[in-house]
Parts: structure tokens; sequence; C-alpha cells
């Protein structure tokens, strides 16, 4: 299995003219379809929806023209109604889609503090992986990072990659970041720097022997592995380790949760996505 139909969503901005040019690369690249959705939201009066589905039909299909006709690309694309997070991840489901591709979000910091932004709801939302578009698409992905914790949704997330194919347009580096909770502890306890620096040294020994035995027990052969602390949080360290080795692209697995817990608490997959400059593709759990 490879990628063989791209959902991508537009809003007509520039943001979403990434997600676009992105969807075009991994076309080319795999040999996929592009199904281009523009989302309106259907809770507004019949005299507001309808103009503005007769123009959003429009645009799309003066874009879906360009694409076929110019990029070269098998596309479609048509308007959908419904909440925007919600009606991309039905029509993920629907139309038969491998990927789902998103613009960067614009950042309004209380809302998204307390439900999220569009592509975070998505991703929440979504059996599909999502991949959100933050850099400028110059060519396919040459170095792919991913993130894991060697928990179940990291198997899920190498287990995707390497079923769309991605693993092999682009060098995989596997990065764990350990907890080493007593350093704190024994920082505060005045405890001496050599036997604190000697006891993160152990972890990290420990750390690199369990990732070794995770990607072992998975089949998962990276081009290189990583450890590294946890510094002031896990994803500014996913975000200084994707810099050091050139990362075009940050993968990694979300949790599966529900509730009030799923809408207001945060996680390592939510905060990459808040802060990276880079494209990131977010993994669902296993259905």
């Amino acid at each position: 299995m490879t990628i063989s139909k791209i959902l991508v969503a537009t809003d007509f901005s520039s943001r979403s003219d990434r997600a676009v040019r992105r969807a075009v690369l991994l076309a080319r690249e795999f040999g996929a379809a592009v199904d281009l959705v523009h989302v309106i939201d259907n809770d507004q009066p019949e005299r507001i929806l309808k103009p503005e589905r007769e123009v959003a039909a429009d645009v799309i299909r003066e874009i879906v023209g360009g694409l076929r006709s110019v990029d070269g690309v098998a596309c479609e694309g048509g308007v959908i109604e419904g909440e925007p997070f919600e009606a991309l991840a039905d029509a993920a489901v629907a139309r038969g889609a491998d990927l789902v591709i998103v613009g960067p979000h614009r950042r309004q910091a209380l809302k998204d503090i307390f439900v999220g932004t569009t592509a975070e709801r998505t991703i929440r939302a979504s059996s599909r992986p999502v991949l959100m578009a933050n850099g400028v698409p110059a060519g396919p992905y040459r170095r792919i990072l991913v993130a894991v914790d060697l928990s179940e949704e990291s198997a899920a997330a190498l287990e995707a990659i390497r079923a769309l194919g991605m693993d092999a347009s682009g060098a995989v580096s596997v990065l764990h970041v350990p907890d080493a909770p007593a350093a704190g502890l024994m920082r505060h306890g005045n405890v001496d720097g050599d036997d604190i620096d000697a006891y993160v040294l152990d972890q990290e020994k420990q750390a690199a022997r369990a990732l070794n035995e995770f990607l072992l027990r998975i089949g998962f052969d990276p081009a290189s592995t990583l450890v590294r602390n946890g510094g002031p949080s896990t994803a500014e360290v996913i975000a200084d380790v994707a810099a050091e080795v050139e990362a075009d692209l940050i993968v990694v697995g979300t949790k599966a949760r529900k509730g009030l817990a799923r809408m207001l608490l945060g996680s390592v997959a939510e905060e990459v996505l808040r802060m990276s400059e880079r494209d990131v593709l977010a993994i669902p759990p296993r259905a």
C-alpha cells in the first residue's frame, strides 16, 4: 500500500496554497489522485449559504482545472458542508483518502488553548493520517524525523509511514526523548553535578537499548536513531532535533482520548503542531 488518494482542504487563502502544493508534490511522487475540498459551515441561513456555495464551487472548479492541466495530476474537487473538522474527517473516509492535508493554522491564543485549531480538531476526529503543511513546499521530503515514546501509538506511526511508502521517500530518523524524573529532584537536592550527569547518562543508555528493542520488535530499520534528554518540554526537544538533522517532516503518533480530557488537555503531538514551522504528520491510533 502507498498513498493513492489525497484529500486536501482549502479555504482559498495563501495558507491553504501550501497544502495544495504539498498535495501536488506527493501526488506526483506516489502517482496519487488529489481530492480538493472546501468546507462551508452550514450553521447559517440558506440565503447566505446559497451564494457562498455557488462561489466556492466556481473557485474549486477553477483550481481543479489548473491542477489537471498545469500540474498534470489527477484531480477532482467539491464543496462539503458541516463543522469543518468533522466534515473533513468524514469526507476522508467517504472518499477513500489515505491522507488528509491541511494548511498551517492562524494562531488565536485563547481559542486555541480551550478548543484547539481546526487542524488539531481535524486530527482528533480523523481516522486517517493528517499532514499539516507548515513549510513552503520545495520538493519531496528528504529527511523525516519520527518522534516515539515506545508506545503502541508510536508503533502505529512507524507502521503507517511504512504503509504509505514515505519511508522510501526520505531518510528516516527515529527520536526518543526519555523521562529522567529523578534528575530534577537531584538538582533541587544539591546533589553533585557529576552524580547527576552519571544518572542522566545511565538513563540515556537504558533508553537507547529500549528504543533498539522497540524498533526490532516492530521490524523498522531507520537511517538513524537518536536519544535526547527532555528539556523544558518534549515538544521543544523534538523541534530542536528536527532543526539539528534538518528534517523537513516531523511525524508524531496521537493518543486516543475521549470526552472533556480530549478537548482540554494538551499532548506532545498538539504542542508540536502549535510550535513547529516544519510540516507535521499526525498519525491516529489503530482502530
